[in-house]
C-alpha cells in the first residue's frame, strides 16, 4: 500500500512538471521522458536487429502484462496453442524453449504468487478435479517407472513436463475464470484465435506451392521446419496438398478445428452470442472449409459428432445446416477427392488406414505385454516393439496402462456426466447454455476423433493436450456459475433451492 501511494505521488509529480508555467521546464522534463523509454528500446533494436528487437519488445510488452494480470496469461496461452504452437526461441539451454513453455511458466507463476501472497484469495476445487489429479498422478507413475529401461534426456523430461502443466490447466482455469465476463472474454479469444488459424490454412493453401513454402519458411526465425513443409496425402506429391497453417501438421489441425467449431457453431445459433454473429457466420464456414482442406478424416468425423450432438440436444437448425453442409460437399466437383479419401478410409482400402490397422496391432501387443502401467513415455523395454499408434486410448494404454486408460476415461466420463446431470436439470441460463454446449461437445468430438489421432495426450504435440483440458476448465466454470446463478435466483424469489443446485463453498 505504501509504495503504492509513493508511485501515485511520483507521478503527480510528474504529471504536475509537465503543465508547469515555465515552458523550458516542460520542455526539459518531456525530452527527459523520451530519453528514458527512447534510449532502451533503441538500444534492444541496435543489439538484436529490427527482427528480433521488435520481437523482444513485444514479448516484454506481453510478459510485463501476465505478470500484472493472470487472465492476460491464459489469453496469451490460448493465443500460442492456436497459432504459434511449435514455435521456440533460437537459444539453446540444453533444448530449445517454446513459447508455450514460457507461456505456462508465466501464467502458474502468476497465478501460485497471487494465492501465496493473498491471504484472503480463495481456491476453487471444482469437479472432475479428483479424476483430474489421479490420472495426473498415475501418468507421473508411469513416467518414473518406465525410467527403469529408457534413458532420460532434457527433451523427454521437458516434454512431459509440457503434459503436466497441459493438465494442471484445468485447475487454473476453474481458478482464475471467475465470473461470466471472463469466461466470455476467455471463450471469445479462442474462437478469434481458432478461426485465424484456419484462416491461415486456408490463405496459405490457395497460394502457389513456392510462394507457401517462403511463408511457412518464414517461420525458422522461431524454429519452425523449413525447405520441406508443405504435406499431401500419404506424403505423395502426386496427390492433394493438405492445409496445416502453422500446426505443421494437419490431422493436428483438424483436432483445433473440432474444438473451434464446436464453440463457434454453438455461438452461432445462441440468442444472445458473445460475438456479432455475421463475424460467427464468417469463422464457422472458414474452420469448416479448412477442415476439409486437412483431408484429416478422424477429424472431420469428430467435428460432426459435436455438431451433430448439437443439432440433437439443442439447436435443431444445426441439423439442417450440416445436411446443407454434407449436400455441398457431395454436389460439389471440387469436394471429390475429399469424398473419395473418406470412402476409401471407411472401407479400409488406402495405404493410410491400413497403416493404422497395423499400428492398432502392435499397440495391442505391447500392451498385452504390459498391462497395468504401460512402459512410460521414453520408450519400450523390448526391441520388436514401438511407442505410438493413432488412437489416443490406445497410446495412453501403452504408456499408462489400462489403470492409466480407466483414469483418462473416468476423467473425461466424470465431465460429461455432470454435464449430462446440469442440461436436464436446466442449470444454465441462456448466456452461459451455448458456451456451456459448445464446450461440453467439443471435448465430446475431440474424444471421438482420439479413436483415429493421438494428438490430445502426445508428448509431442503439448499444446493440443492443453487445449483439450482448458476447454473442460471452462466447461466445468460454465456449470458452477450456472449453478450459482440457479442457487441465488430460486433464493431471491423465496423458492428452495433445486436438488443438486447451490453455491458452492468458496473455499475448498
Amino acid at each position: 500500500m505504501v509504495s503504492r501511494l509513493q508511485t501515485l505521488l511520483s507521478w503527480n509529480r510528474v504529471q504536475e512538471t509537465l503543465v508547469h508555467r515555465n515552458v523550458w521546464v516542460r520542455r526539459s522534463v518531456a525530452l527527459a521522458i523520451c530519453l528514458a523509454v527512447g534510449l532502451p528500446i533503441g538500444a534492444i533494436l541496435g543489439l538484436l536487429g529490427p527482427l528480433y528487437g521488435s520481437a523482444a519488445l513485444i514479448a516484454l510488452a506481453v510478459g510485463a502484462a501476465m505478470l500484472r494480470n493472470v487472465l492476460v496469461g491464459l489469453v496469451a496461452v490460448i493465443g500460442v496453442i492456436c497459432l504459434l504452437p511449435f514455435a521456440a526461441l533460437p537459444v539453446d539451454i540444453g533444448f530449445a524453449p517454446t513459447l508455450l513453455d514460457l507461456a505456462l511458466a508465466a501464467v502458474f507463476f502468476v497465478w501460485v504468487s497471487q494465492m501465496a501472497s493473498d491471504k484472503d484469495y480463495s481456491f476453487l476445487a471444482l469437479p472432475p478435479i479428483l479424476p483430474v489429479m489421479v490420472f495426473l498422478g498415475l501418468a507421473v507413475v508411469a513416467f518414473v517407472a518406465g525410467l527403469t529401461h529408457s534413458a532420460l534426456t532434457a527433451n523427454v523430461v521437458r516434454h512431459f513436463g509440457e503434459i503436466i502443466l497441459s493438465l494442471l490447466l484445468f485447475v487454473l482455469v476453474t481458478n482464475v475464470v471467475r465470473t461470466r465476463e471472463h469466461l466470455k472474454l476467455v471463450v471469445g479469444v479462442l474462437i478469434v484465435a481458432g478461426a485465424l488459424a484456419a484462416l491461415v490454412g486456408v490463405v496459405l493453401y490457395v497460394l502457389p506451392e513456392t510462394l507457401q513454402i517462403r511463408l511457412l519458411s518464414a517461420l525458422r526465425v522461431v524454429r519452425y521446419p523449413t525447405g520441406d513443409v508443405i504435406r499431401y496425402i500419404e506424403d505423395n506429391p502426386d496427390l492433394q496438398r493438405r492445409a496445416t497453417s502453422t500446426s505443421v501438421d494437419p490431422n493436428v489441425l483438424g483436432g483445433l478445428l473440432i474444438f473451434i467449431a464446436a464453440l463457434t457453431g454453438a455461438q452461432l445459433l445462441a440468442d444472445r452470442p458473445i460475438l456479432p454473429r455475421g463475424w460467427l457466420a464468417v469463422a464457422f464456414l472458414v474452420t469448416g472449409l479448412c477442415m476439409v482442406l486437412t483431408y484429416s478424416r478422424g477429424a472431420f468425423g469428430g467435428m460432426a459428432t459435436a455438431l451433430l450432438l448439437l443439432g440433437m440436444l439443442r439447436y435443431r437448425r444445426m441439423l439442417l445446416i450440416f445436411l446443407g453442409v454434407m449436400a455441398l460437399l457431395l454436389l460439389l466437383p471440387a469436394a471429390r477427392p475429399f469424398i473419395d479419401r473418406f470412402v476409401e478410409g471407411v472401407q479400409g482400402q488406402d495405404l493410410a488406414t491400413q497403416m493404422r490397422f497395423g499400428e492398432y496391432r502392435d499397440a495391442i501387443m505391447l500392451i498385452g505385454r504390459y498391462p497395468w502401467f504401460g512402459v512410460g513415455f521414453a520408450g519400450t523395454p523390448d526391441i520388436d516393439t514401438y511407442l505410438g499408434v493413432s488412437n489416443v486410448y490406445l497410446l495412453i494404454a501403452e504408456e499408462m496402462g489400462l489403470i492409466g486408460l480407466v483414469g483418462f476415461l473416468v476423467a473425461l466420463g466424470r465431465f460429461q456426466a455432470l454435464f449430462l446431470s446440469a442440461w436436464r436439470r436446466r442449470a444454465v441460463d441462456a448466456d452461459l447454455e451455448p458456451i456451456l454446449l459448445g464446450c461440453c461437445l467439443a471435448v465430446a468430438g475431440g474424444m471421438a476423433g482420439g479413436l483415429f489421432d493421438h494428438y490430445f495426450f502426445n508428448l509431442n504435440f503439448p499444446h493440443a493436450a492443453a487445449l483439450l483440458w482448458l476447454v473442460v476448465g471452462l466447461g466445468a466454470v460454465a456449470m458452477r456459475l450456472g449453478e450459482e446463478g440457479a442457487a441465488v435466483e430460486a433464493v431471491s424469489v423465496g423458492e428452495p433451492v433445486p436438488a443438486g443446485l447451490g453455491l458452492r463453498s468458496k473455499r475448498a
